[in-house]
């Protein structure tokens, strides 16, 4: 009996919830309790609706979206690795058997940067691998090399071994304009799952892992295993970061937590035109015998700490002040002098001192280079071509290259 009036009870209170309901909506003829208690659906003129033509912005802004990812994703790929590992011992009763050597795969994501299949990922991708390949996203695998790589920034850069020179290939952006609150997309394969994008914005700079001199851009955009070395675009659908990791308030969760890191796209390219400069010294140095890597020279010293430049100049944040340039030395020869704040090589930003001298030692002598130069409240660009370090090892002695490591 009690069972019969609380089903009375809830039949009544559904009754009167449809007809407040009912009563609170635009009336549709033909259209009532009975229709409604029936499980048929409104039909499709009973309410206002919001039309994406009458929403003119948002409606610009989907179709760009969609064009943006239509337009990078056939330049993001899928790198699967291979490396083996020594599984555990197993013990019968006859004995100790040796345990088998287990493979283990691994996959990642990666960004062509040339039309003949230049790809840049994350060092950790192919750290340590025995074999790995990279798929476009069109689902033809190839085989690949590394060129070189930086360790501490975790940037690698692979060739795909093909004769195409018609690679779809994605440009670097200038990290520095990134602003916070700018849209930006990641694409990549989290979970194996290839061609994501995910849509967020730069909600900090200068984020630091650790004790690490590295400086991340922070994105909102979904980052997972998997996404590591795919590039965070602008909306340009240029690169503006590469990915890199993930936020982990609790070492138990494995997934995106609200806060994903990328390397800003200025550092990769530093090490991208290093590596290239030296594998092609490399080339030159197997075929005749020689070497000249590391070799570049300037002559200057500069403070260890890094200058704060005001961003009214429009350029980089911080910049190297000059404390000395030997005479007669390529810096003395294009005019540098003591007491000058550089604050871009190449048209490249370098955020400690140290790294402009780094970039230097890496660059092969005689080239031409060009720094932004602050001196005496003026800003001014000074041309110099690169000198041969005086103390670099004999001609012919192999060269090993700063901080951009062959493999």
């Amino acid at each position: 009996m009690e069972l019969t009036r609380r089903i009375i009870m809830a039949a009544a209170i559904l009754a009167i919830a449809a007809g407040l309901y009912l009563s609170s909506r635009p009336q549709t003829p033909d259209y009532g309790l009975n229709k409604l208690l029936k499980g048929e659906a409104p039909p499709d003129d009973a309410g206002p609706k919001i039309h994406l033509k009458d929403a003119r912005a948002l409606a610009d802004m989907n179709n760009t979206f969609s064009r943006l990812a239509e337009a990078v994703l056939p330049s993001v790929v899928s790198v699967t690795t291979r490396k083996v590992r020594q599984g555990s011992l197993m013990l019968f009763p006859f004995g100790i058997v040796g345990a088998r050597e287990e493979p283990v795969r691994g996959m990642g994501s990666g960004a062509i940067i040339s039309k003949d299949g230049l790809v840049v990922t994350n060092y950790h991708v192919i750290e340590d691998v025995s074999e790995f390949s990279i798929t476009t996203n069109d689902n033809k695998e190839y085989a690949a090399k590394v060129l070189g790589y930086d360790e501490e920034r975790d940037i690698a850069l692979l060739r795909i071994e093909s004769d195409r020179k018609d690679f779809p290939a994605l440009s670097f952006a200038n990290s520095d304009e990134a602003k916070v609150g700018h849209i930006v997309f990641a694409v990549g394969n989290p979970f194996g799952l290839s061609g994501t994008v995910t849509q967020g914005i730069i909600s900090a700079r200068d984020r630091h892992l650790s004790d690490s001199r590295m400086d991340y851009l922070q994105t909102d955009a979904v980052i997972n295993p998997g996404n590591s070395g795919g590039p965070l675009v602008d909306t340009s659908g240029r690169i503006v970061g590469v990915n890199v990791a993930i936020y982990q308030g609790d070492d138990r969760v494995q997934i995106w937590q609200g806060i994903s890191l990328s390397v800003p796209s200025n550092e990769v390219k530093v090490v991208v035109d290093a590596i290239k400069k030296a594998y092609e010294q490399r080339e030159k140095a197997r075929l005749s015998g020689i070497s000249m890597l590391g070799r570049g020279y300037l002559g200057l010293a500069v403070i260890t700490e890094p200058a704060e430049v005001d961003p009214a100049w429009g350029s980089s944040e911080s910049g190297a002040m000059v404390s000395h340039v030997d005479p007669n030395s390529p810096a003395a020869i294009a005019g540098l002098k003591p007491g000058d704040v550089v604050t871009k090589f190449q048209g490249m930003s370098f955020r400690m001192p140290a790294d402009l001298l780094q970039i230097i030692r890496t660059q092969p002598p005689g080239s031409v280079v060009k720094l932004e130069v602050i001196r005496n409240n003026r800003m001014r660009e000074v041309t110099a071509r690169l000198g041969e370090r005086p103390d670099a090892p004999p001609m012919g002695v192999p060269m090993p290259i700063p901080n951009v490591s062959p493999k």
